[in-house]
């Protein structure tokens, strides 16, 4: 497998924007008009999907001990869509087409090594989903409480009809009735309950359909599916380190949810929480935290905003707030939220002196497809 060849091919493509999706789904459409009820009926915010979920499997081709856990949960979680193996084959021309279109150095090498490629993405998708037959594509559930925060902050409740069995720190995608066939992912903020029920924070996005309509539109009654368990921002099996936690927008949900893990099954250890926001009223769960914090003596939460002079809380970038309360050397951390935020708090612990593999990040962030190897999508 070339993958240089790989990597360059799919750079050209990549490139255009949104052309190369466009270009994909069309000929994918036209050639196997069957698969078009797979999809929403607006393709605005489907496009690069694909392509995105792409560039992952070409930037980690070489990783095939890595790849391989990915594409079999993305092997399970493509059920939800009812994607059969006779699915698989089908895309594959309209690959190969697309990247050729826009790569004016295409070779019959190169339709070899993404030949190869495809072929072994799909046979290890096809396993996923086969490995997971025994557990469900898709959980129906009903949302129970509907809270909201502030303008465009809303937390949500919802009961599914069978427990999603999930590690704290793990995303679901979600799909609601008004919106059909538009999936997004959301961390739950709650490690697994004994009634199954989740807590979802949503933060309604400028020109986000699914965001909007959880916030602004869905009520107590209304009816979700929910997709299979994705990611491993999760507490490693016997971890019993203290823990540092920073979290920035939408990204404080996977680590309330570690939090609660604790609270609630232990072992006994340290926690201390930084949550940072550009102001002090986009602390939309605080008092929550505050009262957490009260009733739970081994947890510290402290707050950073970043261009609020007013506010009396600490000033700065939460990485940097973080730096200052230091040193952090023997924790195991967890910083999860936008990616600027989440690149230089990374960066900050590192260069500090924290241990790579005992560093756990997520990105959050609107328009992006779903938990991988970098980040998941909150629109």
């Amino acid at each position: 497998m070339d993958i240089a060849a790989m990597r360059a091919s799919f750079a050209k493509a990549a490139a255009t924007g949104d052309e190369a999706p466009l270009y994909f789904y069309s000929h994918l459409f036209l050639s196997h008009p069957e698969t078009r009820a797979m999809f929403p009926v607006s393709m605005a915010h489907q496009r690069d999907r694909f392509f995105h979920a792409l560039g992952e499997v070409v930037s980690h081709v070489d990783d095939l001990e890595g790849l391989v856990p990915i594409l079999k949960q993305l092997g399970y979680d493509h059920r939800k869509f009812g994607t059969l193996p006779a699915h698989y084959p089908a895309v594959l021309p309209s690959l190969l087409a697309t990247l050729e279109h826009f790569d004016d150095e295409w070779d019959e090498h190169r339709a070899r090594t993404w030949t190869e490629a495809y072929g072994l993405v799909a046979s290890v998708m096809i396993q996923g989903a086969e490995e997971s037959a025994d557990h469900p594509a898709t959980w129906r559930a009903e949302v129970v409480a509907h809270e909201r925060r502030s303008v465009d902050v809303a937390v949500l409740r919802v009961r599914p009809e069978v427990p999603v069995d999930y590690l704290a720190g793990q995303s679901l995608s979600l799909e609601i009735d008004r919106r059909p066939r538009l999936w997004r992912y959301y961390s739950p903020a709650n490690a697994p309950r004994d009634d199954g029920t989740l807590d979802v924070h949503v933060k309604a996005r400028p020109g986000g359909p699914v965001s909007t309509a959880l916030v602004r539109s869905v009520e107590v009654g209304d009816l979700m599916r929910l997709g299979p368990p994705l990611g491993d921002l999760t507490l490693g099996e016997g971890s019993d380190r203290d823990l540092l936690l920073v979290a920035g927008g939408m990204g404080l949900a996977p680590l309330e949810a570690l939090v609660d893990q604790v609270r609630r099954q232990g072992p006994a250890r340290r926690v201390d929480l930084f949550v940072g926001a550009r102001t002090e009223d986009q602390l939309y769960d605080r008092a929550a935290l505050d009262a957490l914090q009260q009733a739970c003596p081994w947890l510290s939460v402290r707050y950073a905003v970043s261009d609020d002079g007013l506010s009396d809380l600490e000033q700065g970038d939460v990485g940097d707030v973080v730096l200052r309360h230091g040193p952090w050397l023997s924790r195991e951390v967890f910083v999860a939220g936008p990616a600027p935020m989440v690149e230089q708090t990374v960066h900050g612990l590192l260069q500090h002196g924290v241990p790579r593999e005992r560093l756990r990040s997520e990105v959050f962030a609107p328009s992006r497809p779903g938990p991988s190897a970098e980040g998941k999508v909150t629109e």
